[in-house]
């Protein structure tokens, strides 16, 4: 891969603290003419110097950590700065001087391989009681010793208020004030390498919130080129877009350099328009490479993408954008049909046990097929392509907020199709994620929420989640996404796996053993999809798979069926040992038949709605 030779690629935008004393203010205003600093405390104002390119530059001595300022743009106001790293006083407010440096404990820190990871998705203000960095900080043991590798942080760019999923960031260098601010973050990404796992942060560089975004006041960040269904497009490939994309990929390299994130998660790609020779998500994977390389430890890019397209994640130099994985939305929508029953919305296209067997083999089950829900065909084959390249899931925030009651599989499905769940998923050949509380079985719903200022953005708010629901006919009213008790009923509930056994600790062993398993067993730790085989019954409603790795081999059986179900493997010669059956008593299971021992031509009776696992060494 070239090196990216930008001669900007150093520029500093925002406050900058000079070695000694003082500070640099660098802003990318293009579209204006004039711009002046004003230093809150002191009011004093001092005009900037603009460059050929756009950038308007001052330098004040004297100044240290907690100094605020505005940018005044003369009859458009005073305003924050669109780099600022933090704002305490909300998104209207001024911005202040903070400075870069960290003590950092964990200083020796490996990032594990991508074929290492289990993701665990979290909500920061959901998370816990608190909602704080430092409160997630002290619940980092719980996951760590899930057996989950890497904690993703849903987004904390600085939003109206302080209730919001965090796609709604309006600066997306500063880090949201009630949470902690940047060093709270920072403290968050220490305390999780301090426990072996990879920290990675979910960013949004497709559109901007709608309050508290100035970006347009300052030059031409956006374009009607091109819309999203969120907002303004963001200008990546129109006239002056270099500035934008500049933009970008300096807050790409604060997360990786100063705060030293794993990975980013790039929000809806497919809603990153860019018809430039080198689109921005190509140059982006560059210059993170050049990054990596730079730093010593890796920076990983993980696309979100609806458009089950593999150039995502093909290296530039054979035509692609060069992303490290890139999540595979089929598979979920695969899983979740046979376990709901659900046909609605973009679930049209799903439903059969194939459809799943496919995506165990390649994850895009939609490779240049026709998709009823779209009207046309859909998806390019990732067969052949590592599993470690995609990243799959049961339940995240989206599959679960974006439902109209926030419903959780708990309180969709039964105890028993939650473990079978839970195995499609952790068993599988590509990276799992989890979404929090899932692992104990947690029943609150995750609900869409918000509190803007702007009483009329609430209001057209209220009024968006309504029609959005209309292609799944649900019925009632969507709770207000603005109340704050629906932020309330939102957050987890420790309680239910603080007291004796019950279903909730149980289920949390049973993904403990699942991850264990996953980390021990070679078949599992390979994440070769094409060395998968499956066989099904559509009319039985079971699948099995056969996955090997060395002198192992490894069966899978999964029961969607509300009934026993009789199963005759495929089996080589040997015996076959159970070590995972999701009907034991141990996880608060029915107890089962299964038999300890499995033998080539044995009949498994398979319990209903069950997972089960055996491993065979190879003679």
């Amino acid at each position: 891969m070239g090196k990216c030779s930008s001669p900007s690629i150093r520029r500093r935008i925002g406050a900058w603290l000079l070695p000694g004393c003082g500070c640099r203010f660098t802003v990318w205003a293009p579209a204006r003419d004039a711009v002046r600093l004003r230093l809150v405390d002191s009011g004093r104002s001092v005009d900037m110097l603009k460059d050929e390119q756009g950038y308007f530059t001052a330098e004040i001595a004297d100044l240290a950590p907690g100094a605020l300022y505005l940018y005044d743009l003369g009859q458009d106001g005073l305003r924050p700065d669109p780099a600022s790293r933090f704002q305490p006083e909300g998104v209207h407010g001024p911005s202040m001087v903070v400075s870069s440096a960290y003590d950092w404990d964990c200083d020796t820190w490996q990032t594990p391989p991508l074929s290492r990871w289990i993701i665990y998705e979290l909500h920061v203000g959901a998370f816990t009681p608190e909602g704080t960095f430092d409160a997630a900080i002290k619940r980092l043991d719980h996951i760590a010793e899930l057996g989950a590798t890497c904690v993703e942080i849903m987004p904390v760019a600085a939003f109206s208020g302080c209730r919001n999923w965090g796609y709604d960031g309006v600066y997306p260098f500063a880090v949201q004030a009630c949470y902690g601010g940047p060093d709270g973050l920072k403290r968050l990404v220490d305390a999780c390498h301090a426990r072996g796992m990879a920290a990675v942060l979910d960013v949004v560089y497709n559109h901007l919130g709608p309050e508290g975004n100035y970006l347009s006041l300052f030059g031409p960040y956006f374009t009607d080129k091109y819309h999203t269904p969120w907002g303004l497009a963001v200008n990546f490939d129109g006239p002056w877009s270099d500035g934008v994309r500049e933009y970008f990929f300096e807050n790409a390299r604060q997360w990786f350099e100063e705060f030293r994130f794993d990975g980013l998660r790039l929000d809806a790609c497919h809603a990153i328009f860019d018809q430039s020779a080198v689109p921005f998500l190509q140059e982006l994977a560059e210059r993170t490479a050049n990054l990596a390389d730079e730093l010593g430890w890796p920076c990983v890019l993980i696309a979100e993408s609806d458009q089950n397209k593999t150039r995502t994640i093909l290296p530039v130099a054979e035509g692609g954008l060069g992303m490290q994985a890139q999540w595979a939305d089929d598979f979920h929508h695969a899983l979740h049909t046979l376990l709901t029953g659900e046909r609605e919305g973009y679930y049209e296209d799903f439903g059969q046990i194939s459809q799943l067997a496919t995506a165990y083999e390649q994850p895009f089950v939609y490779s240049r097929t026709y998709s009823t829900f779209r009207q046309r065909t859909h998806g390019s084959s990732a067969a052949g392509l590592p599993g470690e390249r995609f990243v799959v899931c049961a339940q995240n925030h989206d599959q679960v907020g974006n439902r109209m009651l926030g419903e959780r599989l708990s309180t969709l499905i039964s105890f028993e199709a939650c473990k079978l769940a839970a195995a499609a998923l952790l068993l599988s050949p590509f990276v799992p994620l989890l979404f929090m509380g899932e692992e104990f079985l947690e029943t609150n719903p995750f609900l869409y929420f918000v509190n803007h200022e702007d009483q009329a953005l609430n209001t057209a708010v209220r009024e968006g989640r309504r029609k959005e629901f209309e292609s799944f006919r649900w019925q009632g009213e969507p709770p207000d996404p603005v109340a704050a008790a629906t932020f309330e009923r939102s957050r987890l509930d420790w309680a239910k796996i603080e007291g004796d056994y019950n279903r909730h600790t149980a289920m949390l062993a049973f993904y403990r053993r699942l991850t264990a398993l996953r980390a021990s067993e070679s078949p599992l730790m390979r994440l070769a999809p094409w060395a998968v085989r499956t066989l099904w019954s559509e009319k039985g409603r079971w699948l099995y798979l056969l996955r090997s790795a060395g002198e192992k081999e490894a069966l899978i059986c999964l029961n969607f069926a509300t009934e026993e179900r009789q199963v005759r493997p495929e089996l080589t010669d040997g015996c076959w040992d159970l070590v995972l059956d999701s009907s034991d008593p141990t996880f608060a299971g029915p107890g089962s038949s299964l038999t300890a021992c499995l033998t080539p031509g044995e009949t498994l009776r398979l319990p209903p709605e069950s997972a089960c696992l055996f491993i065979k060494k190879r003679e």
